[in-house]
């Protein structure tokens, strides 16, 4: 299990490798969305917000104080960090259980086109 500042920086890095994304790309895609990570193993929740300039910072939860979003994703310490690093397939991780994407059926084909 990877620690919570482990994940941090994995979406850190994350924040960082969508910014790579061209602009047009992002104008043609992207729409303001809030984003929540909510990492079981931890016992943790992140928070961001998505937009056409980018993805801003993920900030931590306190625990017991969720906020509502957008977009949720649930996904194991571990796997957060191999996704991240290239490792884990989103395709496949998402048909094999291991990350949840609660999202409404544009949000996530627009998601597909950026990931």
């Amino acid at each position: 299990m990877a620690s919570v500042e482990e994940c941090r920086a994995a979406l850190a890095k994350l924040v960082a490798q969508f910014d790579e994304i061209g602009e047009e790309d992002r104008a043609k895609h992207v729409v303001e969305r809030t984003v929540s990570c909510r990492v079981p193993d931890l016992d943790v929740v992140f928070h961001g917000r998505l937009h056409r300039e980018g993805l801003d910072p993920f900030r931590e939860d306190p625990p017991g104080n969720s906020k509502a979003a957008d977009v949720k994703l649930t996904i194991a310490s571990d796997d957060l960090i191999a996704l991240v690093d290239g490792e884990l397939d989103l395709a496949r991780a998402l048909l094999g259980g291991r990350v949840k994407i609660d999202a409404s059926f544009g949000d996530l084909l627009r998601l597909r086109r950026l990931l």
